[in-house]
């Protein structure tokens, strides 16, 4: 017997916005969750989500397109969607894929500090950062 894949979805305020914390691996069996939970945080009128993916083990096509199209719905309105702090496979895909260019990909440089992309300053929590 193959067990079902487990994905835990969980949304809190942040102070910059809804943070969406992922965790266990997101297929298709999973995907309406994560879109449903997405589409919830974009309903609120914010205009940055930040996803913590830092639990998130597996992401496959499906879940990728539900990260991709609440990004682009964000970016409609001037925001944004942070994927933050995904795990080495994780970002692995997102490269083989082409979506670490649509989507704004974060790794935890600190405590309280993130970085970017490449030559991009991020301030977050008082702690700013070039990536280069």
């Amino acid at each position: 017997m193959i067990p079902l894949a487990a994905l835990s979805v969980s949304a809190s305020a942040g102070p910059d916005g809804p943070v969406v914390v992922l965790s266990g691996e997101a297929d298709p069996t999973t995907a309406t969750v994560l879109r449903e939970m997405l589409a919830a945080q974009l309903d609120t009128g914010a205009r940055l989500v930040t996803v913590d993916a830092s639990g998130l083990s597996f992401l496959d096509s499906a879940s990728v397109r539900v990260l991709v199209l609440a990004a682009r719905a964000l970016q409609g309105r001037h925001g944004r969607l942070v994927l933050a702090r995904p795990q080495p496979i994780v970002a692995r895909l997102l490269e083989i894929t082409g979506a670490d260019r649509l989507l704004d990909v974060r790794e935890l440089a600190g405590p309280g500090c993130r970085t970017g992309r490449a030559g991009a300053a991020v301030n977050v929590g008082g702690c700013e950062r070039t990536v280069r």
